[in-house]
């Protein structure tokens, strides 16, 4: 399925979300609850676009925006709240404000409820089964997955390189394609910003993710001739030709990457719709798995 020398395709993760919502049957009862902390605009544009799609799909959300001083222990009681009520789904936005301890804020959600997959027993359940129909994986990952079998990308004993440690996308990613299952198999090298030579093991890679959220970052010398690369990042950066004075970019620098590629994602349009459906697939998952008592 790969193009000629120097032609690539595009993988639009917008067009496989659509699909997906296509196929999916809302129940009535079902409900997320998102908690958004503080001011960042990058999580309320986020949070926004999320909120759109639930409304389109017919999804009851509640959002709750706290100030950006809320103590731990207010936050810790709204999570009981929804913990114990109706609410299917919860997502605590990343990142929170410093003062508030991130990783004790996600282990008292109901690992049930917790459709971002980052409880530890989802991350466990991540690292122990295989089975992805019953289980609540980290959003952005799966929707690198579903990229990947949409385009019936070939993964199976392939070089993959991810760049990029962090826990809601690159630590997960890298277990999700290494398991014995239908888009795994890869052999998986995840560099970080210790990394020395960088590019020594990006020029190797069948398949090249990048989760590092730097502009334009990946240069064409990073990219090996026929590779498949998947750009998860995405930043703001001066444009003075919009409207608004900046223009939303990649960690890859597409214009000068591309013609190496055999498959590419564009940002936006890319990943970033992929992530709000893996997100949605969660809710689905999770309302199934409290009805059935399956975990």
């Amino acid at each position: 399925n790969i193009k000629k020398e120097n032609m690539y395709q595009l993988m639009y993760g917008k067009f496989i979300a659509e699909e997906i919502f296509k196929n999916i049957k809302i129940p009535m009862d079902i409900k997320m609850a998102i908690i958004l902390v503080g001011d960042d605009p990058a999580s309320h544009i986020y949070v926004r676009n999320k909120i759109k799609k639930d409304e389109q799909l017919g999804i009851k959300c509640d959002l709750y925006e706290l100030e950006k001083n809320i103590s731990e222990g207010e936050l810790l009681s709204l999570i009981d709240k929804l913990n114990n009520d109706d609410t299917t789904g919860i997502v605590v936005q990343l990142p929170l404000p410093k003062h508030l301890n991130s990783e004790k804020i996600i282990r008292h959600i109901d690992p049930f409820k917790d459709i971002d997959g980052l409880h530890p027993l989802n991350y466990g359940n991540l690292i122990l089964k295989n089975d992805l129909e019953n289980m609540l994986i980290p959003a952005t990952p799966l929707g690198v997955y579903s990229i990947l079998d949409y385009y019936d990308i070939e993964t199976c004993g392939k070089n993959c390189v991810i760049v990029g440690r962090g826990l809601t996308v690159g630590t997960p990613l890298s277990i999700l394609l290494s398991k014995n299952i239908k888009r795994g198999n890869c052999t998986v090298t995840l560099c970080n910003s210790k990394t020395m030579n960088l590019s020594r093991y990006t020029s190797n890679a069948d398949i090249l993710i990048s989760a590092v959220g730097k502009p334009n970052f990946i240069k064409e010398n990073m990219v090996q001739e026929g590779a498949v690369v998947i750009d998860v990042g995405i930043s703001r950066i001066e444009d003075k030709s919009k409207k608004n004075g900046e223009r939303i970019v990649g960690d890859v620098d597409f214009e000068k990457v591309k013609d190496k590629c055999s498959y590419i994602t564009p940002v936006p349009g890319g990943v970033g719709p992929m992530t709000i459906a893996g997100l949605i697939l969660n809710l689905l998952k999770a309302y199934k798995m409290q009805k059935s008592l399956i975990i």
